[in-house]
């Protein structure tokens, strides 16, 4: 018997018409839908009049699951993987059994469809060549501390995923580490109630006090500005001696021409003047 074949289903974040004919007629003819939440595939499923087999595959049991779904696909069978909305594997279930048919060599089909976070991005009017998804942002307050670390001198474009009940709580963290960029905070969309509040960090997080959040969220962050690098870079070297600041530069690998070049250009000054605080050097 040939193996099965498993297919990574993205279902519509909102509106049920965003469905693609492919993805339903994948859900047709498969033995059996994995579910994250079997209560709201099988609303989908019912909108459809698709009548399927429904097993339970969320991040709880991802691990167990995973190697039921893989004896499964040994058998023979069809399955199709969806997650609550979008697509299976972003900020939802889906990597760990994705990772187990790699190392099987068992065949996977991923199907194109909506996206929350890109929808989202071009909503935002923010620069979209160059971005970073980072999911949820955690709880913990040391995991934070990495975060910010890792992301606040990107220059790209950053997008999270919130709780309408953390929204305000998560807006506050990101403008007292990140500064008071421009944001775009989109919720519920492709829905009746669709909404974009655009705007800096301060600005969105007034609004928000004034207007209960509803609805999920995804927000869409400016990344660091040139003019924010070049604001951190004079408040650097603003404390250093111009001696001081050709010295770091050579520290950090640069030849002594090479520092007092980039010394003049932070500085602003012509090189035959940098060049006279380097001659002790």
């Amino acid at each position: 018997m040939s193996d099965g074949k498993l297919y990574l289903v993205p279902t519509p974040i909102g509106n049920l018409k965003d469905i693609t004919l492919r993805a339903l007629e994948v859900l047709e003819n498969a033995d059996v839908v994995a579910a994250e939440d079997t209560r709201q595939t099988i609303k989908l499923l019912n909108h459809f009049n698709l009548k399927k087999t429904l097993i339970s595959y969320h991040m709880h049991n991802e691990q167990g699951k995973s190697d039921e779904i893989l004896d499964r696909l040994k058998s023979g069978e069809q399955i199709a993987l969806v997650s609550d909305a979008g697509m299976p594997g972003i900020s939802d279930p889906g990597s760990v059994i994705v990772k187990k048919c790699i190392e099987e060599g068992l065949e996977f089909e991923v199907l194109p469809g909506a996206t929350a976070f890109a929808t989202a991005l071009i909503y935002s009017g923010l620069d979209s060549s160059a971005f970073m998804f980072k999911g949820f942002i955690p709880r913990d307050t040391k995991s934070r501390k990495i975060i910010v670390e890792e992301l606040k001198d990107r220059k790209e474009t950053l997008i999270f995923y919130e709780a309408p009940h953390r929204l305000l709580s998560t807006l506050d963290f990101l403008l007292n580490n990140f500064g008071d960029r421009n944001i775009a905070a989109c919720r519920e969309l492709t829905k009746l109630h669709e909404e974009i509040v655009r705007g800096s960090l301060s600005e969105v997080i007034e609004h928000f006090n004034n207007n209960s959040p509803r609805g999920e969220f995804v927000l869409v962050l400016d990344g660091l500005s040139e003019e924010e690098i070049e604001k951190e870079k004079r408040a650097e070297f603003e404390e250093l001696s111009i001696e001081e600041h050709i010295v770091k530069y050579i520290e950090e690998g640069f030849s002594k021409k090479d520092a007092i070049k980039k010394v003049a250009k932070d500085r602003k000054v012509a090189k035959n003047e940098i060049y006279k605080y380097s001659t002790n050097i």
